[in-house]
């Protein structure tokens, strides 16, 4: 293990020393109040945490009485009390409250700070600490995983999610990379390597024979990474291998993992279990790691003037062989069609954006390519939760984000002077260069919330300018802390490269063009800080190497409860929902209506959209949405998806503005052809991007099978069962239903009705014990066509109920039908009705069902709506975290009154709603998204819990317990 800081590591020695003559840091106070400690501005409960799997019921975790504030969504903390309490469960020393996390985390940063000599005085350190206190509490931002793991513990506190390793042509080499990836593994982090340096297996050892070359040795690290769980129990190991597009066994690494997939269809087609999870997947090789070409602008020029390419030895760079640059670049598109693997780095323009070039060149990344520096190095990273700042007006709190900037960039650089590294190699590295990753998470959402489509101009305006503000702010920060306690060790030796990047940055932020006011005020803040910050540091020079990248964030996206990771447009519009109380189900994301209304719709017809996208789980087709608006509702996965270049855009818009790089994978559909994947790898280095990867849909092999394949599956157990049923019983009694009918006094009432100008009435009948059994209805004059299509619906509708068909069964099937006339009613419960059918069917459901059946359907009066709008513009003046409460405000109200003078709890409610309906039969978001698009999602199952995982960044996360298949 690297040694500690206070162990005299020399870019330590050096903060202390320059520190004494530095001022430190004036802290003031953005988001708390003085006197009122952050704990006391939330209510707090006592919740049961019991994670079990959805599949067999089995319990895979038991802590009862956590403690979390009541705005925490049911998965957030869950997530955070299996991830992130420390102790074992069932002793005293577990962690049991979400306040003993904070303070163990918190608590370290300030006394490190104050011992560093980061704070002008004690008072400061204590508003800084709860400023970090109060916005880790409201779900502002959250520090990556390790951090969670490890501060304040009696383990190694190590701090950082990603490291880029080194591996040299020598045996000593390569089994010290073995070894140290083993240990960044267990400490619950990902790495990544390039093996260039390794002579090919065309090359000759120095005792005469063919060298393995690097392939050879990817099979020993892959097997080692496979047996490895990161943390113990976190997650499985994550890890990035490159290969230079010049090395001579480039086309034999190219094809690795395609002819695996050739390998699996082969073990699949002899009947060998090679399912992802299946019990002989694991003689596939290759699968535990990402691999990318890293290719230079003298190959991509080669590619597009179909010139010739070398290939050059790796001991003294002479030329093995001469290939055609286009039908190399062809086999990586291909390989990356069938299988997704290699993704393309861009390697010229990587080091065309490097801080410091004169300590050496950046050859690698991390698993998930957004962090990108020298080797031998780490980056410790923490995303923030735009929507946090998002205003009810669809304004931006700018400057509450600069300020938010300035806490988590001066926390993070503090954490590097009392983190723990897993070698020593990355330790000094690490404090010599002080490289961090600031980012953000929920950008999809943001841009969905304010009516933005994804793939525009306007979106991407917007998504720069926040960008270009966040590395403007830190990087400015950054040269303040220099200033205090001295810029980083190697700044000496690359201050000319160092301020060439950022100008380069402030030159990118001059060509914004921002396209509404919101964006033209954030990016007027981003020049004044680039402009402050460059001034800053060409007088004291710069703390970090590096301020940001944009990561995944998976498991602490779950933390903070966004709706979408990293930079990633929402996965699909609706999402599996975990409930208090336990129980689950489907609603409509909560930023839906916000954008609904963003948009101008009123709550009538929002909430018709919204009820359309529930049942259908998209906005074709919906009630009163207008065709332009459906871009603003495009997602990931669904019947409306964002184009594969609108993907590859959004990136281009924003990379000039993040130190590293970003983790994003370009989702293709499964029709795209290999021609298709060059264009987006073709475009992608035009285009300036560092990283690029793509993922075709169906290109798996082993993937589990969708909902509607399975049901297939399980056809001919089913028929062999109904064969055996005969010798099982003796006789079968036919059911026949008996029709009830209603006495000939029955209680009525009638309801006058006006539908798009057309008028008629609604006479509906009950039994004595209550229950609707019979509907008239009239409407134009007696024996006119519609009057007895009208006569003849009565009747079929009336019998159907005497029969024991449910009321709620012909609401579902006939509201949301659209046919003239329609449009605006007399009814103030029901101010918007698709048809006439619709109008009478939404009647009959809030004259004659319970709450807990309509809110299943989304039917609701305006005094329900009425309390739920009341309800959501409380949390907004309260400042509350809301995420739960206005997800459930997509499906359910939040308060509606059980009687006049009582008002049901939200999570009562919700919990009832549960309760009435049936099991679910999906166990995540991705697996509902496959019930609705009757198709697979390429995703794999969690190795924790079993559930389907979804896409976060280039990675995955499950969003049952939190494992990631990342490092973030």
């Amino acid at each position: 293990m690297g040694h500690r800081a206070d162990e005299g590591g020399d870019g330590v020695t050096t903060s202390r020393s320059r520190s004494k003559a530095g001022a430190g840091l004036k802290i003031e106070r953005v988001w708390t109040t003085e006197g009122v400690h952050p704990y006391d501005e939330v209510s707090w409960e006592r919740r049961d945490v019991v994670m079990t799997n959805w599949r067999d019921g089995s319990i895979n975790f038991e802590q009862r009485g956590v403690e979390f504030p009541e705005s925490w969504s049911v998965n957030a903390a869950n997530i955070v009390t299996t991830k992130y309490f420390r102790g074992a469960v069932g002793t005293p020393e577990r962690e049991w409250s979400l306040k003993q996390l904070i303070d163990r985390v918190v608590g370290t940063y300030r006394t490190a700070g104050e011992e560093y000599g980061y704070f002008a005085s004690p008072a400061d350190a204590e508003v800084f600490a709860h400023e970090l206190t109060w916005m880790l509490l409201n779900q502002v931002f959250s520090f990556n995983s390790p951090v969670w793991f490890n501060v304040g513990t009696p383990s190694p506190q190590q701090v950082s999610a990603c490291f880029i390793l080194a591996v040299d042509d020598s045996m000593d080499s390569i089994l010290d990379w073995y070894k140290e990836e083993g240990l960044i593994f267990k400490g619950g982090s990902g790495s990544g390597v390039n093996l260039s340096r390794i002579r090919s297996s065309r090359e000759l050892l120095s005792s005469g024979g063919n060298a393995s070359g690097p392939v050879s040795f990817m099979r020993g690290a892959d097997a080692s990474a496979g047996t490895i769980k990161s943390g113990g129990a976190t997650r499985r190991a994550a890890k990035m291998v490159i290969l230079d597009v010049d090395h001579p066994d480039i086309q034999e690494f190219v094809v690795t993992k395609a002819r695996e997939e050739d390998k699996i269809r082969a073990l699949r087609d002899a009947g060998f279990d090679m399912d992802l999870g299946g019990s002989d997947i694991v003689s596939v090789q290759y699968q535990n790691a990402n691999n990318s070409v890293r290719v230079s602008d003298e190959f991509m020029s080669a590619v597009e003037n179909g010139k010739g390419f070398d290939l050059r030895g790796r001991l003294d760079g002479s030329v093995i062989e001469t290939v055609d640059a286009k039908n190399l670049f062809r086999s990586i598109a291909q390989a990356a069609w069938e299988c997704a693997d290699p993704g393309l780095q861009y390697d010229d323009t990587i080091n065309d954006w490097h801080t410091c070039p004169e300590t050496g060149r950046i050859t690698a990344s991390n698993p998930c390519s957004e962090y990108l520096h020298l080797d031998n190095s780490s980056c410790n990273l923490a995303s923030l939760n735009l929507m946090k700042f998002l205003r009810a007006d669809g304004g931006f709190e700018v400057e509450k984000f600069v300020k938010s900037v300035e806490f988590v960039i001066t926390a993070m650089d503090i954490s590097i002077c009392f983190a723990d590294f897993p070698t020593e190699k990355i330790g000094e590295t690490s404090r010599a260069y002080r490289q961090l990753g600031i980012g953000y998470a929920n950008l999809g959402a943001l841009l969905m919330a304010t009516g933005l489509p994804y793939d525009s101009d306007q979106g991407r305006s917007v998504a720069a300018a926040i960008t270009s503000l966040m590395t403007g702010t830190a990087y400015r920060r950054s040269a303040e802390l220099a200033g205090v306690v001295g810029p980083y060790d190697g700044y000496a030796r690359n201050a000319e490269p160092h301020k060439r990047v950022m100008r380069k940055h402030a030159a990118a932020n001059d060509e914004i063009k921002p396209t509404s006011p919101v964006a033209t005020a954030i990016v007027r803040e981003a020049t004044k800080q680039w402009t402050q910050g460059n001034k800053i540091g060409d007088k004291f020079g710069w703390r970090n190497a590096q301020a940001s990248v944009l990561a995944p964030t998976g498991t602490i996206g779950f933390m903070m409860d966004c709706d979408t990771t990293g930079v990633e447009p929402d996965l699909a519009l609706v999402k599996f929902k975990k409930l208090v109380g336990g129980g689950s189900m489907q609603i409509v994301n909560q930023t839906v209506p916000r954008a609904l209304r963003s948009l101008g719709y009123p709550e009538e017809q929002v909430e018709a959209i919204v009820e359309h996208i529930a049942d259908h789980g998209h906005v074709v087709d919906a009630p009163g949405l207008k065709p332009e608006h459906y871009p603003v509702f495009d997602c990931a996965m669904g019947e409306r998806t964002i184009a594969p270049m609108g993907h590859v855009r959004m990136m281009a818009a924003i990379q000039p503005f993040v130190s590293g790089a970003i983790s994003k994978t370009v989702n293709m559909p499964e029709a795209a052809t290999v021609e298709d994947v060059e264009k987006i790898y073709f475009e992608g280095w035009k285009l300036g991007l560092k990283a690029l990867a793509i993922y075709r849909d169906n290109c798996k092999v082993g993937q589990p099978l969708s909902v509607a394949k399975s049901n297939k599956a399980t056809e001919p157990a089913a028929v062999e069962t109904a064969a055996a049923a005969p010798a099982a019983v003796e006789k079968v009694i036919e059911y026949r239903p008996v029709r009830k009918r209603l006495p000939k006094k029955r209680p009525s009432e009638t309801v006058s009705f006006s539908v798009g100008g057309a008028e008629g009435y609604l006479t509906a009948s009950s039994y004595p014990d209550d229950g609707l059994g019979e509907v008239f209805l009239k409407m134009s004059k007696q024996g006119s066509t519609l009057a007895g299509v009208m006569d003849a619906f009565s009747v079929a509708i009336s019998i159907g109920l005497q029969y024991g068909v449910p009321l709620e069964t012909f609401v579902s099937k006939f509201t949301n039908m659209r046919f003239e006339p329609a449009g605006m009613t007399d009814d103030p419960d029901v101010r918007m009705a698709a048809s006439v059918m619709d109008y009478i069917f939404r009647r009959l459901a809030l004259d004659f069902l319970p709450y807990e059946r309509r809110a299943e359907l989304g039917i609701f009066t305006a005094s329900e709506r009425a309390a739920q709008l009341r309800a959501e513009a409380d949390a907004e003046a309260a400042a509350v975290t809301g995420v739960e409460l206005t997800a459930m405000a997509s499906s359910a109200p939040v308060e509606i009154p059980a009687k006049p003078e009582a008002v049901a709890q939200p999570a009562q409610e919700m919990a009832d709603v549960a309760a009435a309906k049936p099991a679910p039969s999906v166990g995540s978001s991705t697996e509902l998204l496959e019930a609705v698009i009757g198709k697979a999602a390429d995703a794999p199952l969690c190795f924790t819990c079993g559930t389907k995982m979804r896409p976060a960044g280039s990675c995955y996360v499950c969003e049952g317990c939190g494992s990631t298949s990342g490092c973030s």
